[in-house]
């Protein structure tokens, strides 16, 4: 039996990434799975990754700052599997680097509504459903940006700390309807958002790893394979008695 069989879980941003090998971990597990991304090419290839490998899984595209579609997302969900049991709220961007003062009013509009309406409009659906179906996981996806300031990265930063926040929020209110919200802060982690900073910070000059491996105590970044691990965990019964923390795994990154 894996930590999840039976379940049906939503993977938000599951075209790529930390996502994609979340939305593969939880049908290892034993999930049936909900693959969400704008990114239809992405996401039918974690479909089909699922697939291959005896899993069962749909994809449906849907832009998470969009309440309309995250309204037909969770509908699409109940209509195909009769309820919801695991979300995972991963879909996010990482916006330009500058310096507070030099920052685009238009780009911080951007990631806020993404990285932190997006998780609003996510979990406002969610809890719902979970509430009338008798209980339910939520793992939202943070960032160690979330936890500490990262220079260069205001907005993303400030998106990152309202995901920490609407996360306990959503544990202290919701516990009562059986349901357990927690969020993940990943550091440094060997995906397509990281190679986007590194390109961002050093003009091509240096790889992600190159440049983050010596910020991280473990030395190295992460896989993306190692947090989904700690997502599919957090959504199991075996993390029963977690609920509103803001988890990191980063390889010691905040520990410093």
């Amino acid at each position: 039996m894996g930590l999840v069989s039976g379940k049906i879980a939503l993977v938000t941003g599951s075209g790529a990434g930390i996502g994609q090998a979340t939305a593969v971990r939880f049908a290892a597990e034993g999930a049936k799975v909900v693959v969400s991304d704008v990114n239809e090419t992405g996401g039918a290839e974690t479909v089909e990754l699922i697939r291959k490998d005896g899993g069962e899984a749909i994809f449906v595209k849907a832009d998470i700052s969009s309440a309309a579609d995250v309204s037909a997302l969770i509908a699409k969900t109940v209509e195909t599997y009769g309820r919801l049991d695991c979300a995972c709220n991963n879909a996010g961007i990482e916006g330009k680097i500058a310096p507070l003062a030099e920052q685009d009013e238009a780009d911080f509009d951007r990631v806020l509504t993404i990285n932190a309406k997006g998780v609003f409009l996510c979990l406002k659906a969610e809890l719902a459903q979970m509430a009338s179906n008798g209980g339910g996981a939520i793992v939202n996806l943070a960032s160690v940006a979330g936890l500490v300031g990262f220079p260069g990265l205001a907005p993303y930063v400030a998106s990152k700390h309202a995901v920490n926040g609407l996360t306990k929020n959503a544990a202290l209110e919701y516990g009562k309807h059986g349901i357990r919200v927690n969020s993940i802060c990943p550091g440094g982690i060997d995906t397509r958002m990281l190679d986007s900073l590194a390109e961002q910070s050093t003009d091509g000059a240096q790889t992600s790893a190159e440049m983050m491996d010596p910020m991280h105590p473990i030395g190295r970044i992460g896989r993306p394979e190692e947090v989904a691990e700690l997502i599919v965990w957090l959504c199991s019964p075996r993390a029963s008695f977690m609920t509103g923390a803001n988890v990191p795994v980063d390889g010691g990154y905040v520990a410093q």
